[in-house]
């Protein structure tokens, strides 16, 4: 019996033992929020794919190694990568949030849209929701509203009785410094600068202002002004084309002042710039460009979009199911004025926007660096929040880009232009974690961007299929 006792008590000792010792060892192991294992990386610097196992801890990359070691760590949320390819999640630096108080609830209704499509950042260039838009990034930031992180310019600066509600109205130079003062008690990420109302000299006093507190800026440019003129005054990034196209002129000089004696308008100047392009000239601003690190914003695919209006129906878009009524209906605008052109005008928009991409792949040969930008938002004609970054790449890749390339015009240059490249953009420890999980490889054809597997934005993981 006492034998009996002894050998009992014995066991469960070591039954105890073993148990402390499990407790030790699981006490001992890392914690970390996701474990994305065995995924191919690809880093977006330069096209570059390797195995790895990538740790996320309170929505910042902590720990990139070659093999995943399970026995070393614990996890709520493993994600098996394998065969798999992880990149930077996307950013879609052209967007607009407004259409005033009747669409504030379509506008939020659309954030969802760019985290389905891997979008985990966005710049909004202005309009009339600045308030609105201030809270829905704080939601975001506290996991109460699904959305990409939101970069906004706040309102747009532009002459008296703009075309875009919510601009403010610039008529003197007090009034630039007025605005720039408000604009950063915002605070606004950058400045945006429309070109319907402004003037010639308000628009280079705001740039010179602007470049002087160091508030990045983008935005159009009046026809009053030389491109030139803009680059040396510190713009940080041209929207658009057309602006572009008028500094590679050699009739820019002439065409300027003809719009200065109002002897021309915007749309009339298009056919003398294209027929005036200089090679030479657009090397030479090419240059200027890179050296004065102007980033461009090429816009093609609501070119594409808005050149055939008048030939494509839309009607069956699946996303017309989707976007808000209200939204929709700012669609007619230009719909009508598409319709209703005359026949030498429609011939003349699809020339131009057949130009523009020749024009981008040049951009992109002289290593002037372009940003990815859907111009999505109300009043663009079906152009759709989320889906139309996609469809950007690869109108970027139809021009003549690499996919790699066309990738690069989104997360890594956004963040670059921005200057947020210490904290995202590319994927190195520290960063924050706003990650894609693609099931495909998008290095091999530009079309695997809209592959998803999985998004991870922060500290959450979603599934594009529940959203």
């Amino acid at each position: 019996m006492k034998l009996s006792i002894i050998k009992n008590y014995k066991i469960a000792i070591f039954i105890i033992t073993l148990l402390f010792m499990f407790s030790c060892a699981k006490k001992g192991k890392k914690q970390y929020d996701i474990v994305v294992s065995d995924v191919n990386l690809v880093e977006i610097e330069n096209g570059n794919i390797t195995t790895k196992t990538v740790y996320i801890t309170d929505g910042k990359i902590v720990k990139i190694e070659s093999l995943d070691s399970v026995d070393i760590y614990e996890t709520k949320n493993k994600i098996d990568g394998t065969n798999k390819y992880l990149l930077p999640g996307f950013w879609d630096n052209h967007i607009h949030l407004r259409g005033g108080d009747s669409l504030v609830q379509e506008n939020r209704n659309l954030l969802p849209l760019f985290i389905a499509n891997g979008i985990t950042s966005v710049r909004d260039a202005g309009g009339d929701l600045t308030s609105e838009i201030l809270t829905w990034r704080k939601e975001i930031k506290n996991n109460e509203l699904i959305g990409p992180t939101i970069y906004t310019s706040g309102p747009k600066l532009d002459g008296a009785n703009a075309t875009w509600a919510g601009s403010l109205p610039i008529e003197s130079v007090e009034d630039i410094t007025k605005a720039l003062d408000s604009l950063e008690k915002i605070p606004s990420d950058f400045v945006k600068i429309y070109d319907s109302k402004i003037s010639r000299e308000n628009y280079l006093e705001i740039l010179k202002q602007a470049s002087a507190r160091g508030i990045i800026s983008s935005g159009h440019m009046p026809f009053t002004v030389e491109l030139n003129e803009a680059v040396n005054s510190g713009i940080g990034a041209i929207e658009h084309l057309y602006y572009i196209l008028k500094g590679c002129s050699s009739q820019e000089s002439e065409i300027t002042q003809a719009i200065i004696r109002k002897e021309l308008g915007f749309w009339g100047a298009m056919d003398d710039l294209i027929k005036s392009y200089n090679d030479s000239i657009a090397q030479q601003t090419f240059k200027d460009l890179k050296e004065a690190n102007t980033y461009v914003v090429p816009t093609l695919h609501i070119g594409d979009i808005l050149s055939y209006l008048d030939e494509v129906d839309h009607s069956n878009d699946p996303y017309l199911k989707i976007i808000g009524k209200g939204i929709i209906k700012t669609y007619e605008g230009r719909i009508k004025r598409a319709l209703t052109a005359s026949n030498e005008s429609k011939k003349s928009r699809k020339e131009l926007n057949t130009f523009f991409k020749g024009l981008t792949k040049s951009l992109q040969d002289a290593d002037v660096k372009l940003l990815a930008g859907s111009d999505s938002g109300a009043f663009n004609s079906y152009t759709y929040s989320g889906i139309s970054l996609h469809k950007e790449l690869e109108a970027m890749v139809s021009a003549g880009l690499t996919p790699l390339q066309a990738i690069q015009t989104s997360a890594y240059h956004g963040s670059q232009y921005l200057k947020k490249d210490k904290v995202c953009g590319t994927i190195k420890i520290g960063k924050v974690s706003d990650l894609v999980i693609l099931n495909s490889n998008p290095i091999q054809n530009i079309k695997n961007t809209q592959d998803i597997y999985k998004v991870i934005k922060g500290k959450k993981i979603y599934d594009p299929k529940n959203l």
